[in-house]
């Protein structure tokens, strides 16, 4: 009986194959050269996918593009939060004059505008 090779390559598909038990698998490896970080905006948007849309996540991991979607939307949450934060203190009267005059007003104001931005950004881009 013939010996199986451990690796071939078909030239038909340009496929590499390895043995693996009596079967060949193919050697398949995704393309992933987005080498930024996934945040924090990007992993709750990860589980809300896994949890409401999992063909789209699917589709996503299979085409090589999760990282990259899920980078570009950290990086555009991460954008908006700071803009709608900076946008809230002015309009509420949050300054470093603020927090000079009154530390415990200026952490509180500060709180409730993050806390509000952080839902309206779950509201905007994490959760839909």
């Amino acid at each position: 009986m013939n010996e199986l090779k451990p690796r071939i390559h078909d030239e038909a598909t340009g496929l590499d194959y390895v043995l693996v038990g009596d079967y060949y698998i193919p050697a398949i490896e995704l393309p992933e050269d987005d080498d930024r970080p996934i945040g924090k905006w990007g992993r709750m948007h990860r589980a809300y996918l896994e949890e409401t849309n999992p063909l789209l996540l699917n589709h996503l991991i299979l085409t090589g593009k999760l990282h990259t979607y899920l980078a570009d939307l950290d990086d555009q949450a991460q954008n908006r939060y700071r803009l709608i934060i900076r946008q809230m203190a002015a309009a509420e009267g949050v300054t470093e004059d603020l927090k000079r005059r009154s530390q415990w007003e200026w952490v509180r104001a500060m709180n409730s505008i993050v806390n509000r931005a952080e839902e309206s950004i779950k509201c905007e881009l994490i959760y839909t």
